[in-house]
């Protein structure tokens, strides 16, 4: 039961979109641990969505779509949907530390989680 459960792509989808929210909320962390002294908190989250789109397309790529495409192609594509999710994500993230005064890293993984169900909705 658990193997035809893990062969439903919609449930693939959301363990690996899941993965990557956590993945890009801990890859922000460390970015903003290690150089946010030195560099604005809204310029880390170029580096560390290169790194969150990159790992959500291989997830997408290999084990939820199992696609055998165009692999620049894809990758650019995926790039555009997450892009636009980015620029979301950082007027979300520029909002709650201005705001709320939250710190960059709880800002983001709030955003990030709010930005993961607004994509995880509307495809269920």
């Amino acid at each position: 039961m658990f193997v035809s459960v893990l062969n439903s792509q919609m449930v693939r989808y959301l363990i690996v979109g899941g993965w990557n929210t956590v993945f890009g909320a801990a890859v922000y962390a460390l970015l903003y641990n290690g150089f946010g002294q030195h560099v604005h908190y809204l310029l880390l989250l170029i580096p560390a969505n290169i790194l969150a789109i990159t790992n959500a397309f291989l997830g997408y790529r290999y084990i939820v779509f199992r696609s055998r495409g165009r692999m620049l192609q894809e990758y650019l594509r995926c790039n555009v949907v997450y892009g636009g999710m980015m620029l979301f994500n950082a007027l979300l993230l520029y909002l709650l530390v201005t705001l709320l005064s939250l710190a960059p890293p709880i800002a983001n993984a709030t955003s990030c989680v709010r930005c993961a169900i607004a994509m995880a909705s509307s495809i269920v």
